[in-house]
């Protein structure tokens, strides 16, 4: 496979440069930020994600989709990363559509996502880090179940139309199987959301689960084969999350070059002197080897290769990796004013931190493929 982008996704990929850079720059973050707004996200925006027909990505044709696969929907989220642009994309139109395609809940949810009308969150982790554990418990009641116990870094959870929810319905927390995924309307009895705001200025929400009670219907597969469908929404989260810090990493590189460019001491620009030309030249070289094993893993997961697994952690590594090298050289190549508020090269680190947390960090994935290496 080529590890660049053919003549259709190019065209995608200027579409929706144009797109985000005119309707979600950094400036509106910004002022969602400024105006201290609760959402965390323009709804009016996602309307206009839907009229692209990007929420439409990863859905197929036959359910008034495009039909196309992780290396599109992975152009779109670099370009939100490259804008900080707050969008509920990544969760809804990659993560959640994972999870429900070929599934009975698809008919139900794929309208609104198709129609920019509603929002997905996933409530899959309990702790402070990102595990595989899970202890939220599903106890059989009547023809349903009822849902008891805690999520939390729930992006988007407080607003949220649709959770996705990971509960225990057999075996041991930290066992693999006896896992059950379900599909719970974010208005359902007993359910309590307390939104946060995290680092970058987006929100997520902790929430309770006390005895929430949930049809035979809302069970996203097989009770107790909820491993599958949970496998499908992390490979598609993780490689979507590395495109997205793809972005970021990008978006931090370009502003920091700019920079070096324009800024003169001692009477000559700073870009002249060779301690940052290595600088500079370092950075490059790690995010080119890391847009090389995104692209991999979408490309991988696209194809169903079974090297997918394997190579979506090694991408969700080596961006968090790569991307976090790409804000911290950003931040001292401006000094003291990138410290400050005023300049947008701050923002890029704070979204950096967060999104390297989610679907487990740099450490979490090295692990996992060392793991699957056998060591």
């Amino acid at each position: 496979m080529p590890l660049f982008l053919n003549d259709e996704q190019t065209m995608l990929r200027d579409t929706a440069r144009d797109f985000v850079s005119e309707n979600a720059p950094v400036a509106h973050l910004r002022r969602l930020r400024d105006a201290d707004d609760k959402t965390g996200f323009d709804r009016a925006l996602w309307k206009q994600f839907a009229e692209m027909g990007f929420t439409g990505i990863l859905i197929g044709e036959d359910a008034g989709g495009l039909g196309l696969g992780h290396v599109e929907a992975g152009v779109v989220l670099e370009e939100i990363g490259r804008n900080l642009s707050p969008s509920p994309f990544l969760t809804t139109a990659v993560a959640a559509v994972a999870a429900l395609d070929g599934t009975a809940q698809a008919a139900r949810w794929f309208p609104g996502i198709l129609s920019g009308e509603t929002i997905a969150a996933l409530a899959i982790d309990e702790g402070p880090k990102h595990r595989d554990r899970v202890a939220l418990r599903a106890e059989r009641a009547g023809n349903g179940f009822r849902l008891s116990g805690a999520k939390q870094f729930v992006t988007h959870g407080h607003v949220a139309d649709l959770l996705i929810v990971a509960a225990r319905t057999a075996d041991g927390d930290d066992d693999a199987e006896g896992v059950t995924l379900f599909a719970v309307p974010a208005d359902a009895a007993g359910l309590t959301a307390t939104p946060e705001r995290l680092a970058d200025s987006s929100i997520a929400a902790r929430l309770t689960f006390e005895g929430v009670a949930v049809d035979a219907d809302a069970v996203i597969g097989e009770v107790d084969g909820g491993r599958a469908p949970l496998d499908r929404l992390l490979r598609a989260g993780r490689t979507g999350a590395s495109a997205e810090l793809l972005g970021v990493g990008g978006g931090a590189m370009d502003m920091t070059v700019a920079y070096l460019k324009q800024r003169k001491q001692f009477g000559a620009l700073i870009g002249s002197f060779q301690a940052l030309q290595h600088r500079a030249a370092h950075l490059y070289a790690e995010m080119e080897v890391a847009r090389a094993a995104v692209l991999k893993a979408q490309q991988l997961l696209d194809a169903g290769d079974v090297a997918a697994d394997q190579a979506v952690s090694v991408a969700k590594a080596m961006t968090g990796l790569a991307t976090t090298l790409s804000v911290q050289e950003g931040v001292q190549m401006h000094g003291g004013i990138g410290m400050t508020d005023e300049y947008d090269i701050g923002f890029f680190m704070k979204r950096a931190r967060v999104l390297a947390e989610m679907f487990g960090d740099a450490n979490f994935h090295a692990d996992r493929v060392a793991r699957g290496r056998g060591y």
